[in-house]
């Protein structure tokens, strides 16, 4: 299953502090094929993961353990996503 976490910025002089270990813990997950792809969204008010999870308990604690949001950077909000798969037919 897969989990998209918005992750706002809400504090910015925490979240340059914190992003090199975010970018850490994203490449550590993501050689562990556990996030699918992340990025900074272009207005630079935060960004986006795509975690792959077996649950929502497994998706909530990855993205809780992220150091932004361990140390009050960004703000969490986890949703489960249903890709499309394409073509539709």
């Amino acid at each position: 299953m897969l989990y998209v976490a918005n992750l706002t910025i809400i504090d910015a002089d925490l979240n340059a502090q914190f992003r090199p270990a975010h970018l850490e813990y994203l490449d550590k997950l993501f050689k562990e094929n556990k996030v699918v792809m992340a990025g900074p969204f272009a207005d630079k008010k935060g960004g986006m993961v795509i975690y792959r999870a077996d649950s929502a308990e497994e998706a909530k604690a990855l993205a809780e353990a992220d150091p932004v949001v361990v140390e009050g950077a960004r703000t969490l909000e986890l949703r489960e996503w249903n890709a499309l798969q394409f073509p539709l037919s």
